[in-house]
């Protein structure tokens, strides 16, 4: 979990009295659904159009031996 977790359910609790665990997930899986569709366009984006490297002497596709 993240370290925020706390932090984030206590905000929460305070609008919503009766919110739990569940509550926030619920909340939250929209959210997680959106921004992993996001980073793996960006992904993509980034290495296969743009042709930029995944990160330094890393290349994008292994040879197979």
């Amino acid at each position: 979990m993240m370290s925020y977790f706390g932090l984030i359910m206590a905000t929460v609790i305070k609008y919503k009295k009766d919110a739990g665990v569940g509550t926030l997930i619920s909340m939250m899986l929209p959210y997680s659904a959106f921004f992993l569709i996001a980073w793996i366009a960006l992904f993509c984006i980034w290495v296969f159009v743009l042709g930029l490297p995944v990160g330094p002497g890393a290349p994008t596709f292994y040879p197979v031996p």
